[in-house]
């Protein structure tokens, strides 16, 4: 797998962030997008689509001309034995992982899946550890995660998080799980300590890990038809923190938060997080992206974010 692509964060943090472009992509070149990936080896961005059917919607060019250029490929169609709902996506060199939403209503149970790049066949897959299944009283709630799924710049393990808490957990925390190879080899699963969440109907719908720390996107809707997203930033000990078996232990409290729309961004249902190629100019850049939840009132934005850095600012020591 190629090198993480470098993220840089605003510096000072309070300096936040720049929309430096946006665009549409038209129904007829996917929807639903739930997760993200660069491909970089080959210039191709990947999202991920929660329909049932499974598919990954495709394009090549955004290293070369930005969102604007962007030249649709044909769609990866993921080839599973029932319907499934994608939320996550981690892209290797010769896979690709896929977090999968629980529901009950039809029943369908959280899992980790593994597929083949180039086919889109399933290769395997992992149920999650007891804690997290769904259950009546206990677990993941229905359509409440996993939500996310991350690639760890330490030592390559999947970070994994809910969108909301946990059914017997309080409600200002969701789980984090690292997902790595045992002796064995066999990918298992660890909890970490649980990202703190405010109050209110917020929920994480994805993570973006880096050496400078664990970004986070909130979300809230409130009826109708309003919505609110969050950039949040957790310290980089978020990601080597192991839990306590202690349910009352504080969780990882972000350090910083930023408000998406204040930046210009519509409000619509900010989903997806990802390292972006840099600019021509150097600077790195992040991508986001809206689910439309096939729905014909909303649209499927994509925005990419530079950092704001002032003159004279130096990074402070990872925390």
């Amino acid at each position: 797998m190629d090198a993480p692509i470098a993220i840089s964060l605003p510096c000072p943090l309070s300096a936040g962030w720049e929309v430096i472009e946006q665009r549409l992509i038209e129904p007829s070149q996917g929807g639903g997008f739930s997760a993200g990936a660069y491909r970089q080896e080959v210039d191709e961005l990947w999202l991920l689509s929660d329909a049932q059917s499974g598919s990954i919607s495709r394009w090549r060019g955004l290293r070369a001309r930005g969102l604007k250029g962007l030249l649709p490929l044909p769609p990866l169609p993921l080839k599973q034995p029932q319907p499934m709902d994608g939320e996550g996506l981690v892209v290797e060199t010769q896979h690709f992982w896929v977090a999968v939403e629980g529901r009950q209503q039809p029943a369908q149970p959280a899992a980790l899946l593994r597929y083949d790049i180039s086919a889109g066949s399933l290769l395997s897959s992992r149920e999650m550890p007891p804690d997290w299944r769904l259950q009546p009283d206990r677990g993941l709630r229905s359509n409440g995660g996993p939500e996310s799924l991350s690639s760890s710049p330490v030592d390559g393990a999947l970070l994994m998080a809910a969108e909301k808490p946990l059914l017997q957990d309080p409600p200002d925390r969701v789980r984090l799980l690292r997902w790595a190879p045992d002796s064995n080899g066999a990918i298992k699963p660890s909890e970490l300590r649980s990202l703190a969440l405010p109050p209110g109907g917020w929920g994480l719908t994805d993570l973006l890990a880096s050496k400078e720390g664990l970004l986070g996107l909130w979300r809230r809707f409130t009826a109708p038809d309003q919505w609110q997203a969050r950039l949040v930033m957790y310290p980089v000990s978020a990601i080597k923190t192991v839990s306590t078996t202690n349910a009352d232990a504080p969780p990882v409290v972000p350090l910083i938060s930023w408000n998406l729309l204040q930046l210009g961004l519509p409000p619509d249902n900010w989903e997806v997080l990802l390292a972006a190629p840099p600019l021509r100019d150097g600077r790195p850049s992040l991508l986001l992206a809206t689910d439309d939840n096939f729905n014909p009132l909303q649209r499927s934005y994509l925005a990419r974010l530079v950092p704001r850095q002032l003159p004279g600012c130096s990074t402070p020591p990872q925390q």
